[in-house]
């Protein structure tokens, strides 16, 4: 089995240290060092809260590497989710919950192009987002009839943190189906990872 090359960013060394104590006895990864950063397939960024210092190093992550990123984080409110989809990031996990386990089962997920985000948060978030960017939504923009009502599920349990199995076996569909369709949603509306079609949805209020 390959490692998955991973470049670690953290706010203090402190914070790398810590995640790369987690990491660095795991045979499903390799933690980089940083002159070896360029061949990196997955960049974890841990940091204590979304600041614009966080918000610059995402946006440089996203124009100047391939990588997926993934965001360790200490305090994550409402603001800060739409802030990282913006950027690229395709995880989010709370360093709370960030043992080793948990480490290796996003960066897994990361390097599948996968998108892990914290289903809690989002369940309380959905109707919010959703009464403010109706308020806002262009009339000629996107509608409900955007999205199948098969689509719309399968968002919606994206953005409840559900993975392709699991969605699978909710939605009675193989995962080769999910995929496919969540594949042609993201090529239809030009978007860019399952993270930015959860986003995309939500802004414009359509789960």
């Amino acid at each position: 089995m390959s490692r998955i090359p991973v470049a670690l960013y953290a706010e203090d060394p402190v914070l790398r240290a810590g995640i790369t104590y987690q990491l660095r006895p795991r045979p499903e990864v390799e933690v980089l060092r940083p002159e070896e950063e360029p061949r990196a397939e997955v960049s974890l960024v841990v940091v204590d809260q979304v600041d614009d210092e966080a918000v610059r190093l995402l946006r440089r992550l996203r124009h100047s590497t391939s990588t997926r990123t993934g965001l360790v984080v200490g305090r994550f409110d409402h603001d800060s989710l739409q802030t990282t989809i913006d950027c690229g990031v395709t995880a989010v996990l709370r360093r709370a919950d960030a043992d080793q386990d948990r480490l290796v089962s996003t960066v897994s997920a990361l390097a599948k192009g996968e998108a892990v985000l914290p289903g809690d948060l989002l369940g309380r978030l959905l109707d919010h987002v959703n009464r403010l960017q109706r308020s806002v939504l262009d009339p000629n923009g996107p509608t409900l009839s955007t999205l199948s009502p098969r689509e719309a599920d399968m968002l919606r349990l994206v953005a409840e943190g559900f993975d392709t199995s699991e969605i699978a076996a909710r939605t009675s569909f193989s995962e080769r189906t999910v995929k496919n369709v969540l594949h042609e949603v993201t090529t239809r509306l030009q978007l860019r990872n399952r993270a930015h079609a959860v986003g995309y949805v939500m802004r414009h209020g359509l789960i």
